[in-house]
């Protein structure tokens, strides 16, 4: 019961999140954009981006249809349709100006957007429905529904999504009641030529232009940075209170949170919190979470553990042989240093639309031995959050919540670890707890060592996207090529042979063909994928050396060599549809 009190509250508290605050004039401002139609334009808007989310939602939870849509798509969805809303509310005639309306179908044109200035709510209808997936990323009670209830009772997580989204729509409907009622005492809407609609639709227009670009985070961050009330942590508090209460009905013991001291500052010369201030920013917290693993099915945040526990981010993703690189030592830290206060994140953010799907993700943290909590980044808003650029990234976070230490790519893990030595000595005298601190570093056994400088081979994509390595096709087309190699392929050139598809991430092969490459370096990994299960004929400098075969979605060996050097390797295929994604290096 208490879930649900707290599902509407969250609902409530949706409208003042700072990633929702720039779309409220969106909002509000279609449902006030004509008084005589304020009732029917303001529950056309709410009803439909309300519907939108339980539609978004539980697409998200009953299919895989979403896994290969771009992260992209839904924000260039969104900021296009308000763009577009924006012109026309801009530029009343705009619309029926153009004369292609008079020869394709110009009365549903008119419906569809003829509807802003006339009787019709569909222009409403389209917006609100448009609006859905960003209204569905700003709630840590969300994600609670969708990644934890929904799957496991399907009958009560429905029931607490539609009092979240009862929440939500019954907080627009308000603000939007309210913001009708000063602008009719105001008198300035009923001009459709007058200087409101015209101001209406250049907030539009920018707040379209904000999406587009990804501005709408950073103002999001900038929000946050400022003091502004963040809600997300009054439902994080409410969630947590829940738990709590869940766990003494169950008779597990909750230990009490130690209260924090600001005043006290440890004296063994470590940063005061003024100085702090100065030097370090604070880490943001999570966002938009799509998952959750090795957390026992519980959201979790980096702000929960303020005060109590030094925090380790790791951005990484699964098919990345960087990241995977690191994964010995980030379990050796985890394995030494848990106990002693030490929290690891792995923050997995995907290159590719198949490291969205949870069990992918699951599967991966299972065979690289990962016991630390792992969440989901699906759509990079921790990512931009961090404003990161590179896989894999290391954010060392202290017990005041400050980015004290960071690390972009492979190496320094010495550098690493005693970072993460010092931060510890850090809680430990802050908290009072008295405990040695061993300033050995880590050797994990399994680890694989890489000479940066010898490996001269850059890495390779299959797909249109980025396929400037390709030599023998049209670059950067995605279509259906025949391709030949050439007698004498040139270094860290791509050539394939035979009938490719080409999509935005890979190239699909039709019947037999092959992929030859002069690179240099000691290993080549690639990431791959088949719908069933293919062999890929291995050849080294002319010479058949063995066999791989492709399945899942992953990242395979193809050559493990002994030493670093320039040669040509060549993989017949003898089947049709290996999914072909990246070549890397090492």
């Amino acid at each position: 019961m208490t879930l649900f009190i707290i599902s509407f509250i969250a609902g409530v508290l949706t409208i003042l999140a700072p990633c929702i605050l720039p779309l409220l004039p969106v909002i509000v401002g279609r449902s006030i954009s004509d008084t005589t139609l304020s009732k029917r334009r303001l529950s056309a808007i709410v009803l439909s981006l309300g519907f939108s989310v339980f539609l978004f939602t539980l697409l998200l939870k009953a299919t895989t249809l979403f896994v290969n849509i771009p992260q992209d798509f839904w924000k260039y969805l969104s900021g296009g349709v308000i763009f577009l809303f924006g012109l026309v509310t801009l530029f009343p005639n705009l619309w029926e100006s153009l004369s292609f309306t008079s020869k394709v179908n110009q009365e549903s044109n008119k419906v569809l957007m003829g509807g802003y200035q006339r009787n019709n709510i569909w222009g409403d209808i389209i917006v609100g429905a448009s609006l859905g997936p960003i209204f569905s990323a700003c709630s840590p009670t969300y994600f609670v529904i969708l990644a934890t209830v929904l799957p496991v009772r399907p009958a009560l997580g429905i029931l607490y999504l539609l009092t979240y989204i009862f929440g939500l729509c019954l907080a627009l409907l308000l603000v939007s009641i309210l913001g009708q009622k000063i602008m009719q005492k105001l008198n300035v809407v009923s001009d459709s030529h007058g200087w409101f609609k015209r101001t209406l639709g250049v907030i539009f227009i920018l707040v379209a232009i904000g999406i587009l670009t990804g501005y709408d985070k950073q103002l999001q961050i900038s929000l946050l940075d400022a003091g502004f009330f963040d809600v997300t942590k009054v439902e994080q508090n409410l969630l947590d209170k829940n738990k709590q209460q869940e766990n003494k009905a169950t008779d597990i013991s909750v230990p009490e949170m130690p209260k924090k001291e600001e005043s006290r500052i440890p004296k063994n010369n470590f940063l005061t919190l003024a100085q702090k201030k100065e030097k370090f920013v604070l880490a943001p917290e999570l966002s938009s979470i799509d998952g959750y693993i090795n957390t026992k099915g519980q959201p979790i945040t980096i702000s929960e553990f303020k005060g109590k526990k030094v925090v380790l981010l790791d951005i990484w993703t699964y098919s990345c042989i960087n990241c995977r690189r690191t994964i010995p030592y980030l379990n050796e830290w985890y394995k030494k240093y848990e106990e002693k206060g030490l929290v690891i994140i792995g923050l997995h953010t995907p290159e590719f639309a198949f490291e969205r799907v949870l069990q992918n993700v699951k599967e991966a943290v299972k065979d690289l031995g990962i016991k630390y909590p792992v969440v989901l980044d699906n759509d990079f808003s921790t990512w931009n959050a961090y404003q990161n650029q590179f896989w894999p990234r290391k954010y060392l976070i202290d017990i005041d919540g400050y980015i004290v230490y960071d690390h972009a790519g492979e190496g320094d893990y010495a550098g690493t670890e005693l970072a993460i030595q010092k931060v510890l000595d850090e809680k430990n005298s802050r908290i009072g707890v008295k405990a040695s601190m061993d300033d050995k570093t880590v050797n994990p056994a399994e680890k694989i060592i890489v000479d940066p400088n010898k490996v001269n081979s850059p890495e390779m994509y299959f797909g249109s996207a980025r396929n400037q390595y390709l030599a023998n096709g049209n670059v950067g087309t995605s279509n259906t090529q025949m391709l030949n190699v050439p007698t004498n392929p040139v270094l860290n050139a791509l050539y394939l042979s035979g009938t490719w598809s080409f999509n935005p991430e890979y190239a699909e092969n039709t019947g037999e063909a092959s992929i030859v490459l002069r690179y240099n370096a000691k290993n080549v990994y690639m990431v791959a994928s088949s719908k069933d299960s293919i062999d890929l004929e291995v050849y080294i400098d002319g010479k058949f050396s063995h066999i791989v075969s492709i399945k899942g979605e992953k990242l395979y060996t193809i050559i493990k060599g002994e030493d670093y050097g320039e040669h040509t390797l060549m993989l017949k295929i003898k089947n049709s549809a290996l999914n072909a994604f990246t070549f890397t290096f090492g």
